[in-house]
């Protein structure tokens, strides 16, 4: 078996290797810029992860892997566009580097590029791959559409945030790892319960997220402590306060939302530590991830196979970052 390390050095050296048609030149750099921007290549590498896991040969997987990295990238661009966002990585994002309308273009080829890293698999699995692939691609845009709508909705009920985060983050994660199940010729049971696994894993680990925006050392986190509070953000946390608020502190936080102050993240988190939301919050988290490591189990395989995933699930699950 190979460890996360090693699968995450391969798709690093792959990357660079990846030859994008050269003309016209303003269409295809932005490709080759963020596709090398960085990153942990965690998507791709569970591609890699299920393959090696089912005995499956790495090396043909590597095509499905390197599409998922394409396909991520892809939707960074057009997220950064949606999010007006001036920085990816600490390096300009590709819209202010080429303009929006080129952005656009680019993510669009992008998924192009994506279909022809797949069209490279056995023919005798494309026809599951090109299902699985699809289906995932299609939840994440899904997700990502309710993510807006969210912004400007009132009633966004918990069930609906939960089923939100499962489209944007873990149908790609549930996805990279049943394309991996698949080319390794893993049974139809094991690809649906490795797929299971990944989804549940994802879903807890975005609210792992929603809980270290809140609560995380600001040393050690990779983004803003309190920027959810910051912009309004509906996350599981917010949720849960407003179903417990009591109408005077239902007052508080509507104030707290029209009248920007320099105390509203000390404020907001004052309020969630008064309704115990964050105990809430982890208890939720616990559930799904209680939900994936379930549905691994599931696998009748020895636990020997699994170490390297259920080593990754744990360190991702205990990080603070």
């Amino acid at each position: 078996m190979h460890t996360v390390y090693e699968l995450q050095q391969l798709i690093e050296k792959a990357i660079p290797n990846i030859e994008y048609p050269k003309h016209p030149k303003n269409l295809y750099e932005p490709l080759t810029y963020i596709m090398n921007l960085g990153g942990k290549r965690l998507r791709p590498a569970l591609v890699l992860i299920a393959t090696d896991m089912f005995n499956g040969d790495i090396m043909q997987a590597m095509p499905a892997a390197l599409a998922i990295e394409t396909f991520h990238n892809f939707t960074l661009i057009h997220d950064d566009i949606m999010d007006n966002a001036p920085l990816r990585r600490g390096k300009l994002t590709v819209h202010e580097k080429w303009g929006t309308n080129n952005a656009i273009l680019s993510g669009d080829v992008m998924m192009v590029e994506a279909n022809k890293q797949l069209a490279q698999v056995d023919s005798s699995i494309l026809k599951d791959v090109l299902n699985t692939f699809n289906a995932t691609a299609e939840g994440v845009c899904e997700g990502q559409q309710l993510d807006m709508e969210f912004e400007t909705r009132d009633n966004v009920s918990i069930p609906e945030y939960i089923d939100m985060i499962r489209l944007k983050t873990a149908v790609l994660v549930g996805g990279a790892m049943k394309l991996g199940a698949i080319i390794a010729r893993a049974k139809h049971e094991h690809a649906e319960s490795i797929y299971s696994f990944g989804e549940n894993l994802g879903i807890a680990f975005q609210l792992q997220d929603d809980i270290l925006d809140v609560y995380g050392d600001p040393e050690k986190f990779g983004k803003q402590v309190g920027g959810d509070i910051k912009s309004n953000k509906k996350t599981f946390l917010l949720l849960s306060l407003q179903q417990r608020l009591s109408a005077e502190d239902h007052v508080v936080l509507e104030d707290l939302f029209i009248n920007e102050t320099d105390s509203k993240v000390e404020s907001v988190t004052s309020l969630y530590d008064k309704y115990q939301i964050k105990a809430l919050a982890t208890a939720e988290m616990q559930r799904y991830l209680t939900k994936a490591f379930d549905a691994l189990n599931q696998i009748d395989i020895p636990d020997s196979q699994k170490s390297q995933l259920t080593q990754l699930a744990n360190e991702l699950m205990n990080r603070e970052s």
